[in-house]
């Protein structure tokens, strides 16, 4: 039994790359005490799942396959003719079917695979009795209490009548199987195609099993490799291959070691015979990724290999293309719960991994070892690395999939995120995805953003579990740790609410601590963000994540800057199609990289649809309706092509009868077949210009941040990235021939009539100053006539959207039941699900929750569309200009504008007693967006710039 110190290597003192490289843990620790393993095959009913992560233990310490006092039973069923080898002889093939607890399968063999069964079973016995060696000492103890002779296999002249025969096989080999001695020999285990994955109840049925000899390559990858070189350059190994209801898969017998996972995809095909393997015997297995060749002892093997896969594969959901073109169908009654920022959605993370037994997947563009998932902490109990340790020390697999960086163009060090989680323990394993130079993929990112536990509840949406995402409704923008709570110039949320600005009004100013905070002793904390969590990324973004508890701004001068972002928690078959698309991932980055594919690293299973319905817990809160998982995937970063969120976003907006609201941190849209490829700003335009000719109401809200989030100083222009993405923003939003307001001329000016573009901003009071900053929209949202609602990781953008480019994760969610509500002042049943998130949002943005005269009841009523709505965003849009001249802002059109406005008093300044009165007129958040900020200029980068030589598709 290997302790933790056995497998540890030093941690690296040094940061050089040779260090860095190294890994503390070299490899698994196999240390699960016979209890233990006990634990995991001592039912009856079906194998625990843990089974596959532990099969070398298994097998070392010689645990039967059969499951414990269960019996097996057999019966010869039929028969049919085959011609041998000789083409003149013809023989006869005895179909045997199997029942062991709830797993039944079929098996067909020869007479003279029951002969050489017995004779293999024979020799062992004799073996065994002359040999006095220790190891046979159970098996002679078993041979005690078997008869003297093992059952004849040769039978009377009666026998030889097929019927029979029929007979006297089946009461023989029932007979073989009575006794333990004889059952559990490893040419029973072959005959019976019986393997250490048989009777894993989450695998689903037994399937078909057996040895085989298979060919290496046929991978399917991308970047520098050999083209063809598999063709002539490969070799035979021996291997158990196992078949089940989604998936294939062989194994090392030796070493009980799953060296591959081919998954059944649109793609996958079997064809049989030398024309498609260019061997004997042949069976080639295709799917997207690979073209697997096996080879069979003989044509009616490989047909039966062929036929048997076939029907297998039939029922499996993912054989075909689904809605959307996507590779999940939709889900009927899946459990799901939606979440409006992150406090909430963090909660219920963080308890949900407590529940996890078996496996905990994570995948983020960026993910923090340091964040708090629970807040104010006041110990290191609920930080990611430290729950991620204890479930890992517990016997949990978790594994982690990050995004590699380009370094030179971001700072969010993955490296360090992955060196912090795989030092903790050696059940945690992280990979990172791509390698810029061999996959030939430099602008794209892995950007989806998600965790599944135990294959059975999976979260999705756009918070990665990183620094600066945590936030509530109230957006505050200090956090100084102080005893006193800030005086807030004016109160958006009803006085029922509990969280504060941890900030103060009056008062000495705080001293700024510039050492780094220890996090180990947390007592007393009322922060809520620790160190690096507090950011505002504009006026600086993240620098030197090694040292995760310094601070990165002077929070007693600097605002930070609020994060709005939506996630979504789902149950069941939903939940596995999220778990399977990540170990499509995983198992895809474990074949492409070559640092990767030793046994550290495990290939991952899917678990079986069938069971998903076993739901061991469930988040609180949590409804029913109908969810789809879609994705944006390519060959580079899946070894699939799909873009099914692009597909569920037109399609939405196109059946949209009342309104569409989209909250999104992008909005880059309306092709031109050159620079822009996505057609969702094209859908919204087709819908207006629908419903004017109609002459229906119909409303589009739009909320997006009001500057991208690049560090920059907007007084300044703001630099190129900043004002790249806002060129395109533009171009969408009102400016060229392509944009939305100009091709909406037919509604000439009543284009307010139908859609409304707004950001989000707020204020506090620091210290002794008054301070606003826009509050970053990270949604990935849009919601549909109240009874379904898209969330997800894609953004409104080419790179998310068109599927070759970002990968990306979201789930389509439909209300299945109805409330009455009401819609353009008639009665209207809403989706219950979509219903309570619109008015979450609405309430928040609006100003509901802290003026309960406002009715959000009717999202497309005159009333509330011009007077609650517009209004707000353009009283809000007026006071944040009298009182802070903040930017952006629609009377500067040009950078002597914006230079000449940027050197005005404020009244903030000048007096900050008239600019609280001002302040209190603010309702909710909402301003309008400034359609006329810097419309004078050329916001595209000067070609001389590296912003201006990157390719167009970085921005778009």
């Amino acid at each position: 039994m290997a302790s933790p110190e056995d497998v540890i290597e030093p941690e690296a003192q040094s940061s050089s790359a040779q260090n860095l490289a190294r890994r503390r843990f070299s490899r698994d620790l196999h240390n699960l005490t016979p209890d233990e393993l006990d634990g995991l095959v001592s039912s009856s009913e079906g194998r625990h799942f843990l089974v596959v992560h532990h099969l070398q233990e298994i097998k070392a310490a010689e645990i039967v396959y059969f499951l414990p006092d269960t019996p097996i039973t057999c019966k010869v069923v039929n028969t049919e003719k085959h011609t041998t080898r000789s083409k003149v002889r013809v023989g006869t093939l005895y179909t045997v079917q199997l029942t062991h607890g709830q797993f039944h399968w079929t098996v067909k063999k020869k007479y003279k695979h029951f002969q050489e069964l017995h004779r293999d079973l024979y020799k062992h016995k004799m073996m065994v009795n002359l040999l006095p060696l220790g190891r046979y000492a159970k098996e002679r103890q078993q041979l005690r209490a078997m008869p003297e002779e093992l059952p004849s296999l040769h039978g009377t002249e009666r026998t030889r009548r097929t019927s029979s025969k029929m007979k006297f096989l089946e009461e023989y080999l029932n007979e073989l199987l009575e006794n333990a001695f004889c059952r559990n020999h490893h040419s029973m285990l072959e005959f019976l195609t019986v393997g250490p994955l048989s009777f894993v109840t989450d695998l689903g049925a037994k399937g078909l099993e057996g040895p085989i000899s298979k060919r290496s390559g046929g991978h399917r990858l991308l970047g520098l490799n050999c083209a063809g070189h598999h063709r002539f350059c490969f070799r035979w190994s021996d291997r158990w291959l196992v078949v089940k209801d989604s998936f294939l898969m062989y194994m090392d017998e030796d070493n009980s070691c799953i060296n591959f996972v081919l998954l059944f995809d649109p793609e996958f095909k079997v064809k049989v015979g030398s024309a498609h393997t260019g061997t004997k015997y042949g069976v080639c297995f295709e799917n997207f990724t690979r073209s697997l060749i096996i080879k069979c002892s003989s044509y009616r093997q490989a047909h039966w290999w062929s036929h048997e896969i076939n029907r297998l594969a039939q029922s499996c959901d993912f054989l075909k293309v689904q809605r959307f073109e996507g590779f999940a169908p939709p889900r009927n009654n899946t459990l799901t719960k939606w979440y409006v920022n992150g406090s909430g959605y963090f909660e219920d993370l963080a308890d949900a991994l407590e529940q996890a037994t078996e496996e905990i997947f994570i995948t983020d563009w960026w993910l923090s070892p340091e964040v708090f998932l629970k807040r104010p902490a006041t110990d290191n109990y609920w930080r990611l690395d430290e729950i991620l340790k204890r479930k890992a020390a517990q016997g949990v697999k978790v594994c982690v999939l990050l995004y590699k960086e380009v370094e030179l163009a971001l700072g969010i060090n993955s490296e360090h995120s992955k060196r912090t989680l795989m030092n903790m323990h050696p059940n945690i394993k992280v990979m990172r995805h791509p390698d810029h130079v061999s996959s030939t993929v430099i602008l794209w990112a892995h950007h989806e953003k998600m965790v599944a536990i135990d294959q059975s509840v999976a979260f999705v949406g756009g918070i990665d579990l990183a620094f600066g995402r945590w936030d509530n409704s109230q957006y505050q923008l200090t956090d100084l740790g102080l005893s006193e709570i800030a005086n807030k110039a004016t109160e958006m949320e009803p006085k029922g609410n509990t969280a504060q600005d941890n900030g103060v009004a009056d008062g000495p100013k705080p001293v700024r601590k510039t050492a780094e905070q220890n996090s180990d002793d947390l007592t007393g904390n009322t922060k809520l963000w620790l160190g690096k969590d507090y950011n505002n990324f504009i006026t600086k973004d993240w620098v030197q994540l090694d040292k995760p508890f310094e601070d990165n701004v002077d929070r007693t001068q600097v605002p930070r800057m609020p994060w709005r972002d939506l996630s979504a928690a789902i149950h069941g078959k939903a939940a596995r199609d999220v778990a399977r698309h990540f170990i499509q991932r995983w198992n895809f980055t474990k074949n492409f990289k070559s640092k990767y594919k030793d046994e550290f690293y495990p290939c991952l299973l899917p678990k079986s649809h069938c069971t998903a319905d076993s739901l061991s817990f469930t988040v609180p809160g949590s409804k029913k309706a109908k969810v789809q998982v879609l994705r944006s995937a390519d060959r580079w970063s899946t070894g699939t092509c799909e873009n099914s969120i692009h597909n569920a976003y037109i399609h939405a907006i196109e059946n949209s009868e009342h309104y569409i609201y989209i909250e999104n941190q992008f909005f880059i849209s309306c092709a031109d077949g050159k620079s822009v490829h996505n057609g969702i700003g094209d859908a919204i335009v087709k819908r207006i210009l629908r419903a004017h000719r109609e002459q229906k109401k119909y409303r589009v809200f739009v909320v997006v941040p009001l500057l991208p989030g690049f560090e920059g100083d907007i007084s300044a222009g703001g630099g190129n990235a900043i004002q790249a993405i806002l060129h395109f923003t533009y171009r969408t939003m009102c400016r060229g021939d392509h944009s939305i307001l100009e091709r909406l001329k037919e509604v000439e000016d009543k284009w307010t009539d139908y859609i409304t573009l707004c950001g989000l901003r707020t204020h506090s009071q620091l210290s002794e100053s008054l301070v606003t900053e826009l509050i970053y929209v990270h949604s990935k949202t849009l919601i549909a006539d109240d009874r379904c609602y898209i969330i997800g990781s894609a953004n409104i953008n080419d790179r998310s959207m068109l599927g070759s480019r970002d990968s990306e994760l979201a789930v389509f969610v439909e209300d299945e039941d109805r409330v009455t509500s009401i819609m353009g002042g008639q009665e209207y049943q809403a989706g219950p699900l979509t219903l309570a998130l619109r008015k979450e949002c609405f309430r928040v943005l609006v100003g509901a929750s802290s003026d309960p005269s406002i009715n959000i009841d009717d999202p497309i009523s005159d009333d509330f569309f011009y007077l609650v709505w517009n209004a707000s965003a353009k009283l809000n849009a007026t006071i944040y200009d009298k009182v802070f001249k903040c930017l952006p802002y629609n009377t500067v059109h040009n950078m002597r504008e914006l230079k000449d406005y940027s050197t005005k008093e404020r009244l903030c300044d000048t007096d900050p007693e008239q600019a609280k009165e001002e302040l209190k007129a603010v309702r909710g958040l909402l301003v309008h967006f400034p359609l006329k900020f810097l419309i004078e200029e050329n916001l595209l980068p000067p070609r001389a710039t590296k912003e201006g030589m990157a390719p167009v598709g970085l921005w778009t």
